[in-house]
């Protein structure tokens, strides 16, 4: 039977491929109850992917801390590229193209992103030191 955990920091245990499909699939819901709701990606997206990136930094197992590292923009990108495909609306005015609407979503919703992704990191580094520290007890 494995050891007892201690701390909040070291609960996680989910792996990489489990985290990258919850990360994606909250998103999407949210993006989805969104544009149904107001037509638009907007502000409730935005604390939703904080949320959502925080939750994975801290599900994911220690072996696939890189994963969740990387995964924020991925999600982001992801679901952006398919909210462009099927309601281009959504992220954007006029007539713009497929890439152009994702850069702007990209753009209008850059501190989301910012912010989401300094958080799941700082808590993958904050974690790290943790199983670090326990490693070297």
């Amino acid at each position: 039977m494995s050891e007892a955990r201690t701390t909040l920091w070291e609960e996680g245990h989910e792996p990489g491929r489990q985290v990258v499909a919850l990360g994606l699939a909250l998103a999407l819901t949210v993006v989805v109850i969104e544009v149904a709701v107001s037509g638009r990606v907007g502000p409730v997206f935005d604390v939703a992917f904080v949320v959502v990136c925080l939750t994975v930094a801290m599900l994911v197992r220690p072996a696939d801390f890189f994963t969740a590292g990387v995964l924020p923009p991925l999600v982001m990108l992801v679901v952006f590229v398919l909210v462009a495909v099927s309601h281009p609306g959504a992220l954007s005015s006029g007539d713009a193209g497929l890439v152009s609407t994702v850069a702007s979503g990209l753009a209008d919703h850059a501190v989301a992103l910012g912010v989401g992704y300094a958080g799941c990191l700082l808590c993958l580094a904050i974690r790290d030191q943790f199983v670090r520290g326990r490693r070297d007890a």
